[in-house]
């Protein structure tokens, strides 16, 4: 029996009608020759929250500590997790010019996360045709449709 963890491979993507205003995440994960996409979408909320969300719910969705690479075309979402999020928790979750850190419930929840996986984060530019990242725009928009906006 094969106990090691399968890589997995995810795209995630954040849209919002608005900033703020409705708006949907979606990702998709392929392991092994296979595809699930999940998606979703909040009434009220912004573009960053919704990048954030998708991740989260994308790393929620693995049944075990795994190795991800994850693909984002937020820079947000990947400076945040990788360089940004050390020292807001050092600072008591407080940027450099001693502010609360903005969606810092989602940041605590993601980075929660990552103690479980071992996320590889990368970049990708968005809307430039990578098949990954144009299904994973085509999911949040979804999200954001589930919540009546066109």
């Amino acid at each position: 029996m094969n106990t090691t963890p399968e890589h997995i491979v995810i795209h995630t993507d954040g849209a919002c009608s608005g900033n703020p205003g409705p708006g949907g995440w979606g990702a998709l994960l392929e392991w092994r020759g296979h595809k699930k996409e999940i998606c979703g979408g909040e009434n009220w909320t912004t573009s960053n929250r919704m990048e954030l969300t998708a991740a989260i719910r994308a790393l929620e969705s693995l049944r075990q500590p795994s190795p991800v690479t994850l693909f984002t075309d937020s820079q947000y979402l990947r400076q945040g997790i990788t360089s940004w999020i050390h020292r807001w928790k050092t600072n008591g979750w407080t940027t450099a010019s001693r502010q609360p850190v903005k969606n810092a419930d989602l940041w605590r929840a993601l980075d929660s996360l990552i103690t479980r996986h071992k996320v590889d984060w990368q970049w990708v530019k968005g809307h430039a045709g990578n098949p990954g990242n144009e299904c994973a725009d085509r999911l949040a928009r979804k999200g954001m449709q589930q919540q009546g906006t066109p």
